[in-house]
């Protein structure tokens, strides 16, 4: 992945995700209360859950927005950014809503999402520089160059040692 500018790897346990979108729970539920979540589909979907449960929120939506396409790097797939599009939009302007992302990474998405949505509160678990001054709530930040790996993206394997790498 030469022409991406992701050093740094980042992985993601579950437990660690739930403890994170917990941590994000209590900070959005002294700012409620909401009237529903808004998950932006696929990364927001399982920190949604979270907090509907934690924050006992029933109203459940999705905004659908792809914004990365497979590519082909010297033989090997790769995510590469792609445009951006929106296959399922949602009604209202956000006012009282969650919308929810596992993290903002460049602001593309969320730009987008906050000119749809400009009275919902953008929360997400991982911030990068690039894309924080979007978000109004958020519980960890990582560098621009690291790539996080969730736990739905990963499977069990053997991991040199980083000096090896």
């Amino acid at each position: 992945m030469a022409s991406v500018p992701y050093r740094k790897d980042f992985p993601v346990s579950w437990e660690e995700l739930h403890r994170n979108a917990r941590a994000l729970s209590w900070r959005l539920l002294e700012l409620g209360p909401w009237k529903g979540i808004i998950a932006i589909t696929r990364g927001g979907l399982v920190p949604a859950a979270i907090l509907a449960r934690e924050l006992d929120i029933r109203l459940i939506d999705t905004i659908c927005v792809t914004s990365y396409a497979k590519g082909d790097e010297s033989g090997a797939a790769a995510m590469v950014r792609g445009e951006l599009n929106i296959l399922k939009s949602v009604e209202g302007d956000g006012e009282g809503m969650i919308l929810i992302d596992d993290l903002v990474d460049t602001g593309k998405t969320a730009q987008c999402v906050r000119d749809l949505l400009p009275k919902a509160h953008f929360a997400t678990i991982y911030a990068k520089p690039a894309g924080k001054p979007l978000v109004d709530t958020f519980i960890t930040e990582v560098s621009q160059d690291t790539w996080i790996r969730f736990p739905w993206d990963m499977d069990y394997a053997f991991a040199p040692p980083l000096a090896d790498r």
